[in-house]
């Protein structure tokens, strides 16, 4: 697909107030981009990997961690920026990409959302990969710059993102500064080198907003978000249109849908959940209108990993130099789910199961804090576009999260025993 929307059906504005919703968006983003710039890092952990990720940074030891951890040990192999390598999808994919020969330079600003120490870990999981992580944040410009002039990047896996529905009524900036002002950071820095990377960036199933047609094709309507991360997300992805349209960049968006599993995200309701029934705590499973179920289309982080890795081996070439385009390039949005959507009753029912304790449970009504009641993917195009072809049930994905979970949390004190392998 080159130069044209990313579907049939493009994204249209049919009413004024969703144009001024978008547009305020995009302009405080530019305001930020341009006037408050990248705030320090907040992490605290001060161990020998992350001084020499933070501290060291442009230095030549620095400069030869950078070039040796992009060199392909595959002669054929990709040199990919990985943002948001610190993350729960940022490090499989970093890894998976490592194990298979391509050449991996991660960056993350190892922020506060939740527990710096998680992440740390799996920055520590990424060294003894042979993967670094450079500390730093993405809209800052300098570094980024700094990157592109030690290494060729052919490809950009951007993950780095504010997540969480519900944490943006706290903290709406975040998501501003994060996911609109850095990803058009990143791409101007993107559109300016040569050779232009081809980039493949994390979307979301949340750009579906208050659409009741299921399940959630690439061609419904994407004009009605139910929260500031899926209209960030949203505007995330006009944005990539413009800089494919303008500049030539290829793009590749990837609408994951409710990622979970080992080294996953503490603010998942799978996560806390396995977290208060151990705990004994009462937890709270939210239901929908008439009483109905809310249900997530669970997909895999292994199976996640394999729908990425297929985006970047198949996505070609930008058409760009210096900011100039040559020619049409590359523009493709895909669903990455399961397509089995699964009640949180249900999940919580095969939790209590694999961990051999009764939940304390209390049903509530759904409050509207951006939540939708229910996703489901459509992966039709994924599937022949880039061969994606998720094989995890929810049961079996979920025995290997507790299985990670109670060998991490098991020993807090012996950090060595607590970083297990993938």
């Amino acid at each position: 697909m080159v130069d044209k929307p990313m579907s049939n059906h493009r994204t249209r504005f049919p009413f004024s107030i969703n144009k001024l919703i978008f547009w305020s968006l995009i302009s405080l983003a530019v305001i930020l981009f341009f006037f408050v710039g990248s705030p320090p890092s907040t992490a605290t952990t001060t161990t020998s990997s992350s001084h020499s990720r933070r501290s060291l940074r442009g230095g030549p030891q620095w400069q030869t961690s950078v070039i040796r951890s992009s060199t392909p040990s595959n002669p054929k192999g990709l040199r990919v920026l990985v943002t948001g390598a610190a993350g729960f999808v940022g490090s499989h994919v970093s890894v998976a990409l490592k194990r298979r020969g391509d050449g991996v330079v991660g960056i993350d600003n190892f922020n506060r959302y939740y527990d710096p120490s998680l992440k740390r870990s799996r920055a520590d999981l990424l060294t003894r990969e042979g993967v670094f992580v450079v500390e730093g944040d993405i809209n800052d410009s300098s570094l980024l710059k700094s990157l592109f002039k030690l290494v060729k990047f052919t490809h950009v896996m951007h993950l780095a993102a504010q997540a969480g529905v519900r944490y943006a009524m706290k903290n709406p900036s975040s998501y501003i500064h994060s996911n609109i002002a850095g990803f058009v950071n990143l791409l101007e820095t993107c559109k300016s080198v040569n050779p232009q990377p081809a980039i493949v960036w994390a979307s979301s199933s949340s750009v579906y907003g208050l659409n009741s047609k299921v399940p959630f094709s690439e061609k419904d309507r994407t004009d009605q978000p139910a929260s500031l991360y899926a209209a960030t997300k949203k505007a995330g992805e006009e944005i990539a249109h413009t800089y494919n349209h303008i500049y030539g960049l290829s793009m590749t968006g990837l609408r994951f849908f409710t990622v979970y599993g080992p080294w996953g995200r503490p603010d998942m309701a799978y996560f806390f959940f396995t977290r208060d029934i151990l705990k004994g705590k009462q937890i709270q499973i939210f239901e929908g209108a008439e009483h109905r179920s809310v249900a997530r289309d669970f997909t895999y982080i292994d199976d996640i990993v394999k729908g990425c890795l297929g985006a970047l081996d198949t996505a070609e070439k930008s058409t760009g130099s210096g900011g100039k385009k040559s020619g049409p390039a590359q523009l493709r949005i895909f669903n990455l789910g399961n397509t089995a959507p699964v009640p949180v009753g249900k999940l919580v029912s095969i939790l209590e199961k694999l961990l051999k304790v009764h939940a304390k449970k209390k049903v509530v009504a759904m409050p509207r804090n951006g939540d939708v009641p229910f996703t489901h993917a459509d992966i039709s195009l994924a599937k022949k576009e880039i061969g994606y072809k998720p094989g995890t049930d929810l049961e079996k994905g979920l025995n290997k999260f507790v299985t990670w979970y109670l060998a991490y949390y098991s020993n807090e004190s012996g950090k060595k025993d607590r970083l297990s392998s993938w």
